[in-house]
Parts: C-alpha cells; structure tokens; sequence
C-alpha cells in the first residue's frame, strides 16, 4: 500500500504543527514548510524518520517556490494527497486612526494570507487531481463577519470566497475542498487585548483538519467554523 503524502505551509508553530503530529500519528508521510525551518528542523525528528518526514523552506507569496515545492514532492513521493494552505501572518490595523501596525507592514500580511493559498491551491490541484486528494485552507471566525479597522479580517474573508470558488472549479475532479475557520487560537501571538478571551489549542483545530481528511472519498466537508466555547464572535 502507497502512504499518503500530506504538505503542510506555515507548519513551523502553531495550528501546522499540530496537525503534523495528528498527521503523523494518523500514517501520512510529511512535507513541513516555512519561511524559517530553523523550528520544523528541531520538531520534524520527533515526528518520523527523513524517509517518511522531510523540512523545506517554502515563501508561499513567490509562486515559483511553491510551484517547485509540489513539483519536488510529487517527484521524490510519487504523490499528493493533501495540500494544507496553513500559512498566514497577522498584524494590528486602523485605516482611521494610527493605531497599530504601519501600512506599508499590510503588503506582507495580504500577500502571504491572500496570494499564498491561492498560489498553494494551483500548484496543488493538479497533483490532488491525480491522487484524488483534499484541499484545505486556513480562513477564520474573523473572516465571517465586520472587525472594524481590521484588515486581517478582510484578508481571510478573501480566503473564504477563494475556497468556495476553488470548490466550485474542481466539481467533478475528485478533489476535495475544506474552509477551516478557527476562532481565537492560542498560537503564541495573541494580543494582549484578547489574552484572557476564551481561546483554543492549537490541537483542537487540528482534530478538525483531520476529521475532515478522514472521511471517505465521497464526503466532502466544504467548511468547519470552530470556535473556544464563550466566544461572542
């Protein structure tokens, strides 16, 4: 039996991590991705062995590097299975008032939560298309609804219409599409107005990711909205 191959971006801390271990434990083979795998290469060794788990540096806002990412799994692994758009940043925003971030920080944030799933799913489909595999992209509770002033918010609504066109383009494919929406996680950036918020684990969106990979090949779970129980929104 060929084992599954499952590529995860932004799997350096947080909500990717999590679910590389669940993934692990569940039998897949790994790819791990970031900008930075100075973590992935001290956690990746606990998951498997190189034959079964390998680190790359991946900047999913330069589709070449993605596009070459996929192309080296399906050459070194034979397979896709699933495609994890994971990665994403966050920063404080106002268009109103100069409270928080600087725009000319906005570029980083829209460019890697925006065109990082989208240049993830194209250089992905194809491959899952072959496997018959899954789709699965990182939006938020934040993207569901008006966050005054805050761009993060418009960024993952962005994600949310992106999943849903996917969706309707690989109709007929095979492929699976999943929107994963979590409430406030406890990733390590909260800030500090939110920090005694209910807030998840990391682990709990995680069992949702792969809740939603692990039903048979004829279920198709469009979209998990998760949130800690106590949030208001």
């Amino acid at each position: 039996m060929v084992e599954p191959v499952f590529l995860i971006t932004g799997a350096s801390r947080g909500i990717g991590a999590a679910t590389a271990a669940l993934a692990a434990e569940a039998g897949y083979r790994l790819v791990l991705t970031a900008r930075d795998v100075a973590a992935l290469a001290e956690y990746a060794p606990s998951l498997g062995t190189p034959d079964r788990v390998w680190v790359a540096p991946c900047d999913v806002r330069d589709w070449a590097q993605v596009k070459a990412l996929v192309e080296r799994v399906e050459g070194e692994w034979g397979r896709l299975d699933v495609a994890f758009a994971n990665a994403g940043v966050s920063v404080d925003t106002s268009f109103a008032t100069e409270r928080g971030s600087s725009p000319d920080q906005w570029g980083d944030m829209v460019l890697t939560n925006v065109a990082g799933p989208a240049f993830t799913a194209r250089a992905a489909l194809p491959a899952l298309t072959r496997s018959g595999g899954h789709l699965v992209l990182t939006g938020s509770a934040a993207g569901r609804g008006v966050r005054p002033g805050n761009l993060y918010s418009a960024t993952k609504w962005a994600v949310t219409g992106l999943a849903q066109n996917i969706r309707a383009e690989c109709v007929g494919t095979g492929v699976r599409v999943t929107l994963l929406q979590p409430g406030l996680t406890d990733t390590g950036g909260i800030p500090d107005d939110r920090r005694d918020d209910p807030k998840l684990a990391p682990e709990d969106v995680a069992r949702a990711v792969l809740y939603a990979v692990g039903q048979p090949p004829t279920v198709d779970v469009n979209e998990i909205v998760v949130r800690p129980v106590g949030q208001e929104r």
